[in-house]
C-alpha cells in the first residue's frame, strides 16, 4: 500500500516473521507457549518472593521487579502478535503502533536498568558484604528502581516524539512482528538524520549505562574474588552471580547484534535476534533464576507445599 503526500498513515501491516499462510498456526502455537511459561514462571517467581520471608532482600527485591517488568515487556508485544498470526489483515492502527513502540522501548530499556542494579547489588554483597544492610537499604532500593523506570520511559518518549515527526508516504508495510524503532525507520520518506543521530548518541549512552555498570561491577567482583584463598571460597562467590550473568550475556548479546547495525542493513536474522531479547530472555528468567537458586527454590517448594494444601 502506498500514499501520496500523507504525513500519518491511519494503519501499518506488520509482516510478522513469515507471511507464508502455512508458518502462521505453527508459529501461533510456539508463541502462545513462550507467552504462557513468560506469564506464569515470572508470576510464580513474584508470588514466592512476597510469601517468603527469607528472600525479602535486594537481590530478591530486583528479582521480582525484573519479573513483573518481563511481563509487562512481553503483553506489549505478543498479544498483537497472536492475533496477527490468525488475521488475513495483519494491521495496526498507527496510534496503537506508536503506543506499542513507545512501551517496548520502555521496558526493554526498563530491564537493562533493573540488570544494572542487580549487579550493584552483587558488588555490594561480594565487595563489601559487612556494609551491604547499610548501603543496599530499602531507600536505596526504591531510588534504584526510580531511576531505572524514570531514564527509560522519558528516552522513550524522545524517540517516539522523534518517530511521530516523520512522513510515512512510501510504504505502511513494517518488516517486523512489532513497532520496533528502526523497522519503522526505514518506512520513512523523510530525513531520518536526526532520529539516526539521537539514537547514535543520547540512545546509546542511555542503554550504554546501566552495561557500564554491569561492567564495572563485574570487574571489581573479579578482582575481589580472586583475592580469595580458597576455591571454594572464589566458586560460592561466583555461584551468586552465574544466574545475573547468564541474563546479562543473553539480552545485551541479542540486543547489540540488532542495534550496532546500520539502518539500511537490517533483515530477517535481527527479527529473529529480536526475538531473543524481547520473549526468550523474559521466559527463561524465572528458569536460570530458580535453577541456580537454593532459597529461590525452597521458596518456590514453599509456595507449591501452601498452594497443594488450600
Amino acid at each position: 500500500m502506498r500514499w501520496d503526500n500523507i504525513s500519518s498513515p491511519s494503519e501499518f501491516i506488520l509482516l510478522g516473521l513469515s507471511s507464508r499462510p502455512e508458518d502462521q498456526k505453527p508459529l501461533f502455537v510456539l508463541f502462545v507457549t513462550i507467552y504462557l511459561v513468560t506469564l506464569m514462571g515470572n508470576l510464580i517467581i513474584i508470588l514466592a518472593i512476597y510469601s517468603d520471608i527469607r528472600l525479602q532482600t535486594p537481590m530478591y527485591f530486583f528479582l521480582k521487579s525484573l519479573s513483573f517488568v518481563d511481563i509487562c515487556y512481553t503483553t506489549v508485544i505478543i498479544p498483537k502478535m497472536l492475533i496477527n498470526f490468525l488475521s488475513e489483515a495483519k494491521t495496526i492502527l498507527y496510534s496503537e503502533c506508536m503506543t506499542q513502540a513507545y512501551f517496548c522501548l520502555s521496558f526493554g530499556n526498563v530491564d537493562s536498568y533493573v540488570l544494572g542494579a542487580m549487579a550493584i547489588d552483587r558488588y555490594v554483597a561480594i565487595c563489601k558484604p559487612f556494609h551491604y544492610i547499610t548501603i543496599m537499604s530499602y531507600k536505596c532500593c526504591v531510588l534504584l528502581l526510580i531511576i531505572s523506570l524514570t531514564i527509560p520511559f522519558l528516552h522513550s518518549l524522545l524517540h517516539v516524539h522523534l518517530l511521530n515527526q516523520l512522513t510515512f508516504c512510501a510504504s505502511n508495510i513494517i518488516h517486523h512482528f512489532f513497532c520496533e524503532l528502526k523497522a519503522m525507520l526505514k518506512l520513512s520518506c523523510s530525513s531520518t538524520y536526526v532520529n539516526e543521530i539521537v539514537i547514535k548518541t543520547e540512545g546509546l549512552s542511555v542503554v550504554m549505562a546501566p552495561f557500564m555498570c554491569i561492567i564495572i561491577s563485574y570487574l571489581r567482583i573479579l578482582t575481589t574474588v580472586l583475592k580469595i584463598p580458597s576455591t571454594a571460597g572464589k566458586y560460592k562467590a561466583f555461584s551468586t552471580c552465574g544466574s545475573h550473568l547468564t541474563m546479562v550475556s543473553l539480552f545485551y548479546g541479542s540486543i547489540s547484534y540488532v542495534y550496532l547495525q546500520p539502518l539500511n542493513s537490517y533483515t530477517v536474522k535481527d527479527r529473529i535476534a529480536t526475538v531473543i531479547y524481547t520473549m526468550l530472555t523474559s521466559m527463561l528468567n524465572p528458569f536460570i533464576y530458580s535453577l541456580r537458586n537454593k532459597d529461590l527454590k525452597q521458596g518456590l517448594g514453599k509456595l507449591i507445599g501452601r498452594i497443594k494444601s488450600q
